[in-house]
């Protein structure tokens, strides 16, 4: 654990405020849910909640059927970062816990679903899952995950093979899978 040097004083009402800085750079946004942990030693540990990671093996399991379905790479997010991938030659261990791109953002802020394709080059300027995505994709669709009306995911499948075109089929499937894993955080 690092000491920031910040001290805060709890209120009447036993509240707390987390200075700007660090909900900036842990990305903490305001209404988002925080889990409250208390150690051996008396400390008090807040750790942001992701709904979608609690879904564990289930949410990987899906990743893993749109792959075998679609011949594409599934990724499926929280609000911050990628808790499930499934792909040809991916590894895990490159994406999962690593923050999202900033169009997948912009997907769960709209609360719209997204297509992507390859310009002549074959390069596709939007087309990244994760911030510095190393990967090239040629095409991509993302759709959001909103339970109770919040953004909470999304769900994406991107194509590296430079022939591939996303189109109404694989923007259905996303849209279905993320429709679906809306409803099983509402339960």
């Amino acid at each position: 654990m690092k000491a920031t040097g910040i001290v805060r004083r709890i209120d009447d009402l036993g509240r707390v405020v987390i200075p700007k800085e660090i909900r900036r750079n842990l990305r903490i946004r305001e209404g988002d849910p925080l889990e409250i942990y208390v150690d051996r030693e008396g400390e008090v540990i807040l750790k942001k909640y992701s709904s979608i990671a609690e879904l564990g093996e289930f949410v990987q399991e899906y990743a893993d059927s749109l792959f075998e379905a679609t011949g594409h790479n599934a990724f499926i997010s929280d609000r911050d970062v990628i808790v499930a991938v499934a792909g040809a030659g991916i590894s895990k261990r490159d994406y999962e816990d690593r923050p999202i791109a900033p169009a997948l953002e912009r997907a769960m802020d709209s609360r719209r679903s997204f297509m992507f394709s390859s310009t002549g080059s074959g390069e596709c300027s939007e087309c990244e899952v994760i911030e510095d995505d190393a990967a090239t994709y040629t095409a991509e669709v993302i759709a959001p995950i909103v339970a109770g009306g919040d953004p909470i995911g999304a769900v994406v499948l991107a194509s590296t093979d430079p022939n591939a075109t996303m189109g109404t089929l694989e923007l259905k499937l996303v849209e279905t899978a993320a429709g679906f894993l809306a409803r099983q955080m509402e339960q």
